[in-house]
């Protein structure tokens, strides 16, 4: 009986340990990017913004997608208003266009995008669901985005698994041309 305790806390502590933990909440692979972000802490302004763009079934959906998602922290580095401005029900479009520019059609993993990187000289071009594109590059061990406008975000927890997609959180919001 001892055995078989410590048999399935390991094995349940291994699924587990397999994602990190975002905004102090554990992430399950089986679970959606939209079930597992509203239990973020830290992305409590994301959900909001993604509920307001009305993107919440297509982020649940099938995918797979790579979201880029910026916490609560890089939201705030905006300017005064700005969050409170995209929120607003007349500034949908816009809203839209800044969300999906975080995010990449199909499952991008840190090694996918390093190796890209390295195919492509030091810099990966990855087009983004909004239509632009985003450029990743390294800067020592950390994985670097640069957008359309040359602001730079950087990946602070890699390899989120989602049941549809994979989430990199990021500290800075990346904006679209």
């Amino acid at each position: 009986m001892k055995h078989t305790l410590l048999t399935i806390t390991f094995l349940a502590m291994s699924a587990w340990a397999k994602n990190p933990m975002v905004g102090g909440q554990a992430m399950f692979e089986n679970k959606s990017i939209v079930e597992n972000a509203v239990k973020s802490a830290d992305h409590t302004t994301l959900v909001a913004a993604v509920k307001a763009a009305g993107l919440v079934e297509t982020l649940a959906g099938p995918g797979p997608f790579t979201v880029f998602a910026p916490t609560n922290d890089a939201f705030s580095k905006l300017p005064a208003g700005t969050v409170e401005t995209l929120l607003k029900p007349e500034n949908k479009e816009m809203l839209t266009k800044v969300l999906t520019y975080h995010v990449v059609a199909g499952t991008m993993n840190a090694a996918a995008i390093k190796k890209a990187i390295k195919a492509g000289g030091g810099t990966a071009t990855m087009k983004t669901v909004a239509g632009g594109s985003l450029k990743a590059s390294m800067n020592g061990s950390k994985l670097v985005l640069t957008d359309e406008k040359g602001g730079m975000s950087m990946v602070t927890i890699a390899n989120v698994m989602q049941s549809n997609g994979v989430i990199h959180v990021v500290d800075t919001v990346v904006l679209p041309n």
